[in-house]
């Protein structure tokens, strides 16, 4: 998938969530959507784009992505 179309829907998400007033569980709600809807290889692909500086990412995104554990890629 597009990673612009990727950053937008992870910082969509935490949008979503910045009415949580806790930030930690906002965090975990950005980690936990992105784990339950996400394919694994969109979750790469933006860890991965992270990993690269994370260019476009909120700060909310951001740390939802970094607290991402991904399976290991098939076929490895």
């Amino acid at each position: 998938m597009n990673i612009e179309r990727l950053i937008t829907m992870a910082n969509d998400i935490a949008t979503y969530f910045t009415v949580e007033p806790d930030h930690a569980t906002a965090v975990e709600g950005v980690r936990d959507h992105l784990t339950k809807f996400w394919d694994p290889a969109m979750r790469r692909q933006l860890k991965a784009h992270l990993d690269h500086g994370g260019e476009g990412l909120n700060p909310l995104a951001r740390e939802g992505v970094e607290k991402l554990v991904l399976p290991p890629a098939s076929g490895s």
